[in-house]
């Protein structure tokens, strides 16, 4: 066993990267305040093939070196679009046919893995604040709301952690499958 080096990894450069078919699927950022949390959605969101990410809000955009220390230069991989306010981001997704589905813990939640999710319908994944979550607001525009179960005693993860497990879910749901 030995580690790859990085040119035995079969990376493909920043330009192929654009031209790739993507998972049709938009990462949405509902006023995320921490530079840092945005960066790592542009680098998740490259690792996973994501078609796109809305920058709701307070959310920070492109080109800030708080991003960029994070995102590894993924800012310039990833398409992106910054909206005034995140009922603004839903209701123009919701116009071009994404299903809409808050990461959030409310009543009507469902568990992460009871959701299947499908190459044949575009969605839109809502994370939401690092303190107050999704906007109160943006709550009867949702089509569903997924939670992560979590078993210990705090009941949340960072914003950044939680987009890399529900992104994984996806993939691995639509891609892998």
């Amino acid at each position: 066993m030995k580690k790859l080096k990085v040119e035995e990894l079969n990376r493909v450069s920043a330009e192929e990267v654009k031209t790739t078919a993507k998972l049709p699927v938009v990462v949405v950022l509902d006023n995320i305040r921490s530079l840092n949390n945005v960066g790592s959605a542009f680098r998740t969101s490259d690792a996973f093939g994501i078609e796109k990410i809305a920058l709701c809000g307070i959310t920070g955009t492109p080109p800030h070196r708080d991003i960029h220390k994070t995102a590894l230069g993924a800012q310039e991989t990833v398409a992106w679009e910054h909206y005034t306010t995140t009922t603004e981001a839903i209701l123009q997704l919701k116009e071009e046919g994404y299903k809409i589905a808050l990461i959030e813990q409310i009543d009507a939640s469902i568990s992460l893995h009871e959701y299947t999710f499908s190459a044949s319908e575009k969605i839109a994944l809502v994370f939401g604040n690092e303190v107050f979550g999704v906007s109160d607001e943006v709550l009867p525009l949702a089509d569903v709301a997924l939670e992560i179960p979590q078993f210990g005693a705090k009941h949340s993860l960072n914003v950044s952690v939680t987009m890399g497990v529900v992104l994984w879910q996806a993939v691995s749901n639509i891609k892998l499958k």
